[in-house]
């Protein structure tokens, strides 16, 4: 039986479930075709290596190297990155850059090296390149971060795109992370790892997949970026030290790739000025309104509005914080784009505004998917101005999504952008406050191969022109661009609220991402940890993960303890799946309704240090929530541990993820901390077992410490804890200035103490100050 007999078989089954299998089935074998007919056929390929180097030629922030086979361009930023672009390859185009090149560095030097090499000279990193291509990335003092052997390409005789190969080699006490929101992290151990995004319940797989890097030695830590969009794989393998035998073995990485120019950037430095460069680069986070820093919720399907008012009407009497409703794929007219049922919900922009008025927003959930319906609004106005991607004959590509046969608009051609940001117009008017991007990866339905569009699918790529080898990974950024510029044309002045699922290097300018899907087992709750903590390394701050009840069915436990560590995630949001409340906090009982009351609670009180986290992430480059090694990165023992993070610099959160433990341990960085539920002293470096009831996670506080959180009345006050004797301390607050663009000073607090006396202070140019709020004094017993 060949796969037409098998469709027609399926055929004739019946209607409903068995005709979508059908319609799998053929959209399948039509992707298959397609890139049959419009990919060229890999023949006969020739390998190909740098050869030796003929010539130097310097240029501002570094200069060209010519080799027999090859060129090699350096050049070194005014903020002190690295660029090495191989056969001619620039920093531009890129998805990633934001502003354009940067200035290079003109106190740059290229001078000759030992061995007929070269070197060029920075402030804060020196490479050396050899005669045969091998490049080395040192620090300033000479240390050797990264060995890059001479890379390796293999191109077709026939002409075509060109794969390539490059290995490196770091210390053996180097640890990699990144990647993106990688589920077997933060620490990346040995194994490949595939760089291609993919949708939701893809087998694990990255919905976010980046090829960023950052490496964490005793030497110093670097960030490497391989700027190309194209499918390619990772492969790692840690080092190992000697231990006595004088015969360490370097760690290793291969980066492996289909195509694309093979260029990299390089950041050398601590990590906090690692980040900030790369956000330097690739473009500051966008700032999540203060209302998406709070608590959101995706219910069930919706019988219609008296529902959705009684659902919100649930958690107000319950006393469960709740900040935003999301209103799923499911919940609009004939599943149309743009569209909302409105026999099931009529009056939805008037719902919205009665919700607003009590703190709670409405946020729709989009796809990229357009329905490819005869008459439809949207599909017939992107058909006219020729919006869709293409195939090779220049017929638009058609899938099989959750709404039928659909259409994908190109979001890569800048036309198609402006045309699609326009359509928030009609989220806005009915009540709207911002979007979550679902299945744009994009993602199909298919019974084999790859559930995406076919590779040989045409896009614009910015006036470039190339298939969806080169998009794919571009394409939820590209999504995520137009939404964000839209809803800020639209409204100016308020910032937009754009959440992706799929995102690549750069999309932390329009907004946060969904780092997985949601929590289904334990190994599932450890994964999602890892994922969050991946992503702010690649330089989005503002991710999350679902914190899923189910329809209801799901474990105590597991729900629980899911929620406790979402709502100190920087982005927090459940999931019930269920009709008639199943899958809701009060349904798995009065006691867990309480512990999950007390996370809600405690999420709220928190909000004003979380809009500081925001504030200081859109100016630094630094994630809110960090590896529990990001100020200590030579502490090997914390280098290796991903069970728990740091919210800030304040506080370390250490959640529960394995079944019927009520007590953890927990590795400590250098200091004192405190217990926030019993001010407990812990002093650190060093692992220690602190309580874990049911009630909550451990959560400690380092000494010294300034939080803004909600006070009793509403307001901000600032939790500080005690430094230790004779020690001090302090923090940064940036206030709560609305939903606009108004960019509030931030307030610098500092802390002493003397004797059994806190003195907390608010320091400025002119000296100090009483501070601006009340002070809550804890940890002095």
């Amino acid at each position: 039986m060949d796969g037409r007999d098998l469709v027609r078989s399926m055929s004739e089954v019946g209607s409903g479930r068995a005709a979508r299998t059908v319609r799998t089935w053929r959209a399948a074998w039509r992707r298959r075709r397609a890139d049959a007919v419009g990919l060229p056929p890999r023949g006969a390929e020739r390998a190909r290596v740098p050869g030796q180097v003929r010539e130097a030629v310097p240029e501002p922030g570094g200069g060209v190297l010519r080799f027999e086979r090859s060129e090699l361009r350096i050049v070194v930023t005014a903020g002190g990155a690295v660029f090495c672009g191989w056969d001619g390859a620039g920093p531009e185009p890129s998805y990633a850059l934001a502003g354009g090149c940067p200035e290079a560095d003109p106190r740059v030097v290229l001078e000759p090296d030992k061995d007929g090499g070269w070197r060029v000279v920075a402030e804060r990193a020196t490479v050396v390149v050899s005669r045969h291509g091998a490049v080395e990335v040192c620090t300033p003092g000479g240390v050797v971060l990264r060995r890059e052997l001479p890379p390796r390409w293999w191109e077709p005789v026939d002409g075509g795109v060109a794969r390539w190969t490059l290995r490196s080699e770091v210390a053996a006490d180097a640890r990699f992370f990144g990647l993106g929101g990688r589920a077997a992290g933060p620490r990346l151990g040995d194994g490949a790892h595939r760089l291609w995004n993919s949708g939701p319940g893809q087998g694990g797989e990255p919905r976010t997949a980046m090829p960023v890097q950052l490496v964490v030695a005793d030497a110093g830590a670097h960030l490497v970026f391989h700027d190309t969009t194209w499918d390619g794989t990772v492969i790692l393998r840690e080092g190992a030290e000697g231990a006595g035998s004088g015969h360490d073995r370097a760690g290793r990485c291969e980066v492996r790739m289909d195509g694309g120019p093979l260029r990299c950037w390089v950041v050398v430095g601590t990590p906090a000025r690692v980040l900030g460069t790369w956000a330097s680069l690739t473009g500051a986070a966008a700032l999540p309104p203060a209302w998406a820093l709070g608590h959101h919720h995706v219910p069930g399907r919706l019988s219609g509005e008296e529902e959705l008012r009684r659902l919100v009407a649930g958690y107000r009497e319950r006393e469960l914080p709740l900040d935003a409703v999301q209103l799923g794929v499911g919940q609009y007219e004939g599943r149309e784009v743009f569209g909302v049922d409105e026999e099931r919900f009529p009056k939805l922009a008037v719902v919205a505004e009665e919700l607003g008025r009590d703190g709670v927003r409405v946020v729709a959930e989009s796809g990229p998917a357009v329905r490819a319906v005869p008459g439809g609004a949207v599909f017939e106005a992107g058909r006219v101005m020729d919006a869709f991607v293409r195939d090779g004959s220049g017929r638009p590509v058609r899938g099989e999504v959750w709404c039928g046969e659909s259409v994908f608009p190109d979001f890569t051609h800048a036309r198609v952008r402006a045309w699609w940001g326009g359509l928030h117009r009609e989220r806005r008017e009915q009540g709207f406050a911002g979007v979550w991007h679902t299945m744009d990866a994009p993602t199909v339905l298919s019974a084999f191969g790859e559930p995406t569009l076919p590779r040989s699918a045409r896009h614009a790529l910015e006036g470039r022109g190339g298939d969806h080898r080169e998009a794919h990974n571009v394409y939820g950024l590209s999504m995520a661009r137009a939404a964000y510029e839209g809803l800020r044309e639209l409204a100016p002045g308020e910032r937009p609220f754009v959440m992706s699922g799929a995102g690549w290097a750069g999309v932390q300018r329009y907004g946060g991402v969904s780092a997985g899907g949601a929590v289904a087992d334990w190994p599932g709750l450890r994964a999602s940890l890892s994922e969050v903590l991946g992503l702010g390394l690649c330089g989005v701050p503002f991710a999350g993960v679902d914190v899923d009840g189910g329809d209801g069915g799901m474990s105590p436990e597991l729900y629980l303890r899911s929620l406790q560590l979402g709502a100190y995630l920087p982005l927090f949001r459940t999931r019930a799946r269920g009709r008639g409340g199943a899958g809701e906090p009060w349904e798995f009982g009065p006691a867990v309704l309480e512990h999950v009351r007390g996370a809600l609670v405690e999420r709220r009180r928190l909000r004003p240090y979380f809009v500081t986290l925001a504030r200081l992430a859109r100016r630094t480059g630094a994630p809110y929530a960090r590896p529990v090694w990001w100020g200590s990165p030579e502490d090997r023992a914390l280098r290796d541990c991903g069970d728990a993070f740091l919210l800030g610099d304040a506080l370390l959160v250490a959640p529960v993820l394995a079944p019927g433990a009520d007590r953890r341990a927990v590795r400590l960085p250098r200091g004192r901390w405190y217990d926030t539920a019993t001010e407990r002293v812990y002093e650190g470096p060093a692992q220690v077992l602190v309580d874990a009831p049911l009630s909550r996670i451990p959560v400690l506080a380092r000494a010294g410490a300034v939080l803004p959180v909600r006070g009793a009345d509403g307001g901000t006050e600032l939790e500080v804890w005690a430094p230790a004797e004779g020690r001090t301390g302090g923090g940064l607050v940036v206030r709560d200035a609305g939903d606009g663009w108004e960019e509030p000073a931030i307030e610098r607090y500092a802390v002493r103490r003397r004797g059994a006396e806190v003195v907390v202070t608010l320091e400025g140019e002119d000296g100090s100050a009483e501070p601006s709020c009340p002070v809550r004094i804890r940890g002095l017993g």
